[in-house]
């Protein structure tokens, strides 16, 4: 992992977390139980607070920052998807941030709330619980089924298990020259797909 000091405040990673080696968290981060932070993250607590709650994950490519005197915040099991930007915002409960979208400073998302891959959530969005929104900027579309919370929390299952299979399961390698008969298939844990 790459952890940097920053004026004195040490980043915090709760040993039952996983950050992956090529994540960067700098200064006033707090890593709580169970998180998933995923390769290539950015988390720059240089300026403002940043908080992943127990069983939150943080994908690939993701970035976290915050000005002054702020908090941005991913609640307990909130699921950032690939590419997402959390600027000085709060992540309810069990809410979902689809890959690509942007949430800007001072939004709250609400609790069991879905935000649709490559959305833009302005500063200042007060959402409530079980919205989706869609769009940019994001508006709402409609109440988040029950469904769709059930399929949000199977995967945000997946990232908890992959915290713990990364602890033990992930290691540096070289790649084989050519791929070997009967290669074979990873496996999830629940086996999660959306239904379309």
């Amino acid at each position: 992992m790459s952890i940097y000091a920053f004026e004195g405040l040490i980043p915090v990673v709760h040993p039952q977390a996983y950050v992956h080696p090529s994540a960067v968290l700098i200064g006033d981060v707090i890593v709580s139980a169970g998180v998933y932070v995923g390769p290539h993250a950015s988390l720059r607590g240089d300026y403002g607070r940043l908080i992943l709650e127990a069983g939150s994950n943080l994908q690939d490519g993701c970035i976290m920052h915050g000005y002054c005197d702020t908090d941005t915040i991913v609640r307990e099991n909130g699921h950032i998807g690939h590419g997402a930007i959390l600027h000085g915002c709060v992540i309810g409960r069990d809410a979902l941030i689809g890959m690509n979208s942007v949430i800007m400073d001072g939004a709250v998302i609400g609790d069991e709330s879905i935000v649709a891959a490559m959305s833009f959530v302005k500063a200042g969005f007060s959402g409530s619980p079980r919205q989706m929104l869609v769009g940019s900027p994001a508006r709402f579309l409609r109440e988040v089924t029950d469904e769709e919370m059930r399929w949000k929390r199977l995967n945000t299952r997946e990232y908890q298990d992959l915290a713990i299979r990364c602890k033990t399961g992930l290691q540096l390698t070289e790649p084989l020259t050519e791929k070997e008969n009967n290669r074979p298939r990873l496996k999830g844990t629940t086996s999660v797909q959306p239904k379309r």
